[in-house]
């Protein structure tokens, strides 16, 4: 098969190499052996690859930039992200061609974030800094996790790897997805539709859902006085299952303890927004499931792993449905 890298520009953290081709193939030989592969740089590179490739992989802002292109051979893009939201609408995607997240390089990242912002709010240290700020002097006590109540929204590879830390420091764990299927690292699963029913009872709430049309502003104004006094909550997802003015007014007037945010609408929060200044609130940009040192590496197995099943005759399992958003 022939195979296109197409760097981004402006990010030299996450380029991919021709040694970290050699070391995946190396690690996948029966799949990886064989392939043709270019690499580009440059928009003159991307074009001259795309007239033979086969298949594509590349980040999701060079593939908005990029597209629509000629590409008479290609029937694989994997996208080097694992929410495809800011594709979307996807007339872009040409007639046929199959189309790959991401999903899965985030979970060792994601899960074990998760795990150090539900501690930070379990030990108040969103009000810390926010009495930092401030000059003040005041001892607040927090707690352990044993036995504390997490609601996890969403349960693919972000959510599942918070689940499972989450379990291992004793925490009742309650998982929110599509179905109610049982998961391994929740104590209790429930369909979307009970979210209501468990907000009562949720001392921290994580978001860790892809953004579709069923999801946009799951956590509304509504949803977020359900939330018991004093809970946190936590967004690893994308900003828009959120309201943020909501949520800023919720912390402001005290009626929820703290959160921590790693995405926004918009994105860079501009200067100016009432999030920098939102009392009891720590945010970070957009980091919570990326490390560098693994993350081509890890992309690249996952492309050559659904490679494999498409060799075999499985459904790819990174297979992006444009229709439903995940």
């Amino acid at each position: 098969m022939r195979i296109h890298l197409q760097n981004p520009a402006d990010d030299k953290l996450f380029r991919f190499s021709q040694p970290m081709w050699d070391a995946a193939v190396a690690r996948a030989p029966d799949i990886g052996a064989g392939h043709r592969v270019s690499i580009g740089e440059t928009a003159e590179d991307f074009a001259a690859g795309m007239a033979q490739a086969e298949a594509l992989i590349s980040d999701t802002d060079t593939i908005r930039a990029l597209f629509p292109v000629s590409a008479p051979h290609l029937q694989l893009i994997s996208v080097t992200s694992a929410g495809l939201d800011g594709l979307a609408p996807f007339g872009w995607l040409p007639p046929g061609v199959s189309l790959l997240n991401n999903s899965g390089t985030h979970a060792d990242k994601a899960g074990e974030f998760a795990l150090m912002a539900v501690l930070m709010l379990a030990n108040r240290i969103p009000e810390f800094v926010t009495d930092q700020r401030q000059g003040l002097w005041r001892k607040r006590w927090g707690s352990v996790l044993r036995g504390r109540r997490v609601t996890v929204v969403g349960l693919g590879s972000l959510g599942g790897a918070a689940a499972k830390r989450f379990s291992q420091f004793a925490m009742h764990v309650t998982g929110v997805r599509t179905r109610a299927e049982p998961h391994p690292h929740c104590a209790e699963v429930v369909a979307t539709g009970d979210l209501d029913r468990v907000l009562a009872t949720t001392e921290f709430l994580l978001l860790a859902c892809p953004l579709t049309p069923a999801t946009r502003n799951l956590i509304d104004r509504r949803r977020l006085g359900l939330l018991p006094p004093g809970s946190g909550l936590i967004n690893i997802g994308r900003g828009a299952l959120l309201d943020q003015d909501a949520l800023c007014d919720a912390l402001e007037a005290g009626a929820l303890g703290a959160a921590m945010l790693d995405v926004f609408v918009p994105e860079p929060v501009p200067p100016g927004h009432r999030l920098w200044t939102t009392p009891n609130l720590i945010m970070s940009p957009h980091i919570s499931a990326d490390d560098p040192n693994t993350y081509n590496a890890d992309s690249l197995d996952i492309f050559l792993e659904n490679l494999r099943a498409r060799r075999d005759g499985r459904k790819m399992p990174n297979f992006f449905d444009a229709q439903r958003g995940y």
